[in-house]
């Protein structure tokens, strides 16, 4: 009899999660952001909330619980019941490099966490002050390797992605460069037009409003490919330089939530990106939608784990 009774559960709960999926949502949703309001993946989130609930008819509500560079929040989301009613937006940092860069996380991105879709990818751009003597990234390069360890960068925070980008090309071309952390990109902005430090790889949308002025120069974007926001500025690969380093962001889930959940969330997600009004507003911010599935965002996640392993090594770059 106790065979036969769990031969039922099993064959109910099965025929359940069909079910469920298919009845997703029935209530309100829970979106945790890893960083405060007015952040960029709160701005993102914010966007795609909106959509799903106009689309989906239940209230998609925001939650910032910011903290730890970026892992308190994610690690809410790990942490959460795998039922579809509480899922999260995160980036690069909290979801692969900060394995790299804390002694111990409260969870592990690969086992405790389900990838949904990516949503976005935005890039960085190399720029430095308009008195540094270069036109191009090729010819920076050529000066960085006179005069190695005499210049210095802006970054927001160490271990950011900002600050690896600039070890990558350092450890790239063989020269040295001196860190000086910033706590936000408008601070490190600043301290390149100042002169406080000669260049910086800043997320492109804090840089491009500068250019006009004649303060700084912009001589690369980060991305493996130009961004179609910016075609006339050249990728740091075309010079040689052998650096992709895009922010990006994406949707994730507990672990263990039904693979038909995540994929009803996904279609929902990608039908959102796919909208005017959510394109015409990421374009704004330089970002451009991905909404790639759940296997090739795990993929992805991996990759950043062995871009930034070597560099980080290299650079003996450590958060605690």
């Amino acid at each position: 009899m106790t065979r036969r009774l769990l031969l039922a559960l099993i064959t109910l709960l099965a025929m359940l999660l069909p079910a469920a999926a298919q009845d997703w949502p029935t209530k309100p949703v829970r979106i945790m952001v890893p960083f405060g309001p007015g952040s960029t993946p709160d701005v993102v989130a914010r966007l795609i909330a909106d959509e799903l609930q106009k689309k989906l008819g239940q209230p998609f509500v925001i939650e910032n619980k910011p903290g730890a560079s970026g892992n308190t929040g994610t690690d809410a989301v790990a942490k959460a019941a795998p039922d579809g009613y509480t899922i999260g937006v995160s980036i690069g940092g909290p979801l692969a490099i900060n394995t790299l860069l804390f002694s111990k996380l409260p969870y592990d991105p690969k086992t405790d966490i389900a990838p949904i879709t990516q949503l976005i990818t935005q890039p960085s751009a190399l720029a430095v002050n308009s008195s540094v003597k270069v036109n191009d990234t090729r010819e920076l390069i050529a000066l960085l390797q006179r005069e190695s360890g005499k210049f210095n960068f802006g970054s927001i925070g160490n271990g950011s992605l900002s600050h690896l980008a600039m070890e990558a090309i350092a450890l790239q071309s063989g020269t040295k460069l001196v860190h000086v952390p910033y706590p936000s990109s408008p601070a490190a902005m600043t301290a390149i037009i100042r002169g406080d430090v000669q260049m910086g790889c800043l997320p492109a949308i804090a840089v491009t409003p500068h250019e006009a002025s004649g303060s700084v120069k912009i001589l690369a974007v980060s991305t493996a490919k130009r961004s179609p926001y910016l075609p006339q500025i050249p990728t740091l690969k075309e010079a040689g330089i052998d650096v992709d380093a895009d922010a990006w962001m994406g949707m994730i889930a507990p672990a263990h939530t039904p693979e038909p959940i995540v994929a009803k969330i996904r279609l929902a997600v990608v039908e959102a990106l796919g909208t005017a009004a959510v394109r015409d507003k990421l374009a704004t911010q330089l970002m451009e939608p991905v909404g790639n599935t759940p296997a090739e965002f795990r993929a992805r996640i991996d990759s950043e784990i062995d871009r930034w392993a070597p560099v980080i090594k290299a650079a003996d770059v450590k958060v605690n």
